[in-house]
């Protein structure tokens, strides 16, 4: 789905107080958080047999196939399903109203009975429900949250404010092949320190792989905390106090449908609040169907790489399995990572979940 969010004057001239967090009277209310994993809020760990929470925090589902689909999805994991009141709710594009969506995810957060959480589906109006979200009860009830694309809204919503690790990978609806199962059952049921390194596709007829391939931008290694999402809706939250950290952090970051200059506006707007220019590293996932449109010509993705993150002189590389693609990794927001960027990977270096 298209999004199309356009930051105003107004709220650029708020973005400098923002590339150290939360600020003003807002600040105030957001908790402290050290600058690494074990000062992180970690999540309970998942078994089978545990009850998974099923939510619609942004768009509509198509069709209610999908719904069954999902829940289909994780009993098949071998989880038990719950589902939010209002998942199958529609109000305009959106699965319900902004009250129903985050009282469906509150109230996921506060049921001891309810031991994880799948977004059913991305889209857009997640940032909508962010100053309705119950941060103190969050804090209190730390589960695992999985999502992608518009769900980039509440990861970094949850780590600013609650300082919680979450999970950017598949939503429950998408597509659940051999490499997403395994990436789920690795991570949340083995909990193992992830290595992400890409498996490039033979499936052509091609002497050499032509997908799933990294490339450098700048070669090097580097360690931080993982931060980042969809780019759209992280330039999107500009100007608010939901925005993390960025100084030393490892910045990852996909896009869908968006043309070359629109890639390239939303960097220059990270670059101009200052966050390019304090991150240790940066990971580029996939920019599925970003293809220029008819005009004069465009930028290419490589030109607008070389021109926002080459010169910040940090391991950088892109291509990682991250984004609106068939197979992807699960990356914990919040997480701490070391990456290769010649190598074009980036591995865990301690547990994303309490007790592990």
């Amino acid at each position: 789905m298209h999004r199309r969010q356009f930051l105003g004057h107004s709220a650029l001239a708020a973005l400098l107080p923002l590339v150290g967090g939360a600020s003003g009277a807002m600040a105030a209310t957001a908790p402290a958080v050290a600058a690494n994993t074990a000062g992180r809020l970690l999540p309970r760990p998942l078994q089978a047999g545990d009850t998974i929470g099923l939510v619609s925090p942004s768009a509509a589902v198509d069709e209610r196939l999908s719904l069954q689909l999902a829940g289909e999805a994780m009993q098949a994991l071998g989880f038990k399903v719950k589902t939010g009141e209002h998942y199958a709710s529609r109000r305009g594009h959106l699965a319900g109203t902004d009250a129903e969506r985050a009282g469906d995810l509150n109230a996921m957060f506060a049921d001891p009975g309810v031991d994880g959480i799948v977004c059913v589906r991305g889209g857009s109006g997640a940032a909508r429900l962010l100053p309705l979200l119950d941060y103190a009860t969050i804090r209190a009830n730390p589960k695992v949250l999985l999502g992608y694309s518009d769900i980039t809204a509440l990861h970094n919503a949850l780590l600013s404010q609650a300082g919680l690790v979450s999970f950017h990978g598949p939503i429950g609806a998408g597509s659940w092949n051999e490499f997403n199962v395994d990436q789920f059952r690795r991570m949340f049921l083995q909990r193992e320190l992830m290595v992400y390194r890409n498996v490039p596709s033979d499936a052509e007829d091609e002497l050499v792989p032509r997908r799933n391939r990294t490339l450098t931008i700048r070669g090097g290694r580097a360690r931080g905390e993982l931060v980042g999402g969809n780019l759209t809706v992280l330039t999107a939250l500009a100007g608010s106090p939901y925005l993390p950290e960025f100084a030393g952090r490892i910045l990852f970051l996909e896009d869908v449908e968006e043309a070359p200059y629109r890639i390239d506006r939303m960097l220059t707007t990270l670059k101009l609040m200052g966050a390019l220019d304090v991150i240790a590293g940066f990971i580029f996932g996939e920019c599925t169907d970003c293809n220029p449109g008819a005009g004069y010509g465009s930028l290419t993705l490589d030109q607008i790489f070389d021109d926002h993150i080459r010169p910040l002189g940090i391991p950088a590389y892109r291509g990682a399995m991250i984004g609106h693609i068939k197979e992807q990794f699960i990356v914990p927001v919040g997480g701490q990572v070391e990456m290769d960027a010649d190598a074009g990977t980036f591995r865990l270096l301690s547990p994303v979940f309490r007790g592990a």
